[in-house]
C-alpha cells in the first residue's frame, strides 16, 4: 500500500506516493533524485544521512518519509544558492574539512543547524554539535576550523 504525501525539499513541493516503511533518505535519494545525503550505517550512528527537518538535524536513514509529509526538509543540495556555495561549503574546501567526502553532507547539515541556532559557537560547542557525525579521514581539525571560519564569514 502507498500513501500520498507532499515533501517540501529545499523549498520545492514534491507530491509523492510512499510505502509506509520507506525512509526519508531512500525517498529523497531515489524518488527525488537528490543523492547528496549518504547512506552510511543505516542505523543512525554515522550522521552521513543528516537532513534538516523544520530546521533541526535528523538522521534521515531512520526517519520515515511519511513523517516528513508537509514539513520543511533541507538537504545538502539546498545549502548552495544557485551557483553560489554556502559559506560552510566554501570553508570546508578552504580549511581542509573534506577528504573522501562521504561524511561531508552530514557534517555540513549539522554545522548549518548549529550556526542557525548559535552564530558564534566555541570550539567545544562545534565539537558537541558534530558529535553525531563520524569521519574516518580528517581527524576533525579541518572540519572544526571550517565551521569557525564560516561563522566568521557569515557574521
Amino acid at each position: 500500500m502507498r500513501y500520498d504525501a507532499v515533501l517540501n525539499v529545499n523549498g520545492t513541493d514534491f507530491p509523492v506516493e510512499i510505502e509506509p516503511h520507506r525512509s526519508l533518505l531512500s525517498v529523497v535519494r531515489t524518488e527525488l533524485g537528490m543523492p547528496g545525503s549518504k547512506e552510511g550505517c543505516d542505523d543512525s550512528e554515522c550522521g552521513a544521512c543528516m537532513m534538516l527537518l523544520d530546521g533541526r538535524p535528523v538522521n534521515s536513514c531512520s526517519y520515515l518519509a511519511l513523517q516528513a509529509d508537509g514539513r520543511k526538509i533541507v538537504t545538502v543540495e539546498g545549502l548552495a544558492d544557485g551557483g553560489e556555495l554556502h559559506p560552510l561549503q566554501r570553508q570546508f574546501l578552504a580549511q581542509g574539512g573534506v577528504q573522501c567526502g562521504f561524511c561531508t553532507p552530514g557534517m555540513l547539515i549539522s554545522a548549518k543547524a548549529l550556526l542557525d541556532q548559535n552564530p558564534a559557537p566555541s570550539e567545544d560547542e562545534i565539537r558537541i554539535a558534530l558529535s553525531g557525525n563520524l569521519c574516518r579521514c580528517t581527524g576533525y581539525q579541518g572540519i572544526v576550523r571550517a565551521v569557525q571560519a564560516a561563522a566568521a564569514e557569515i557574521a
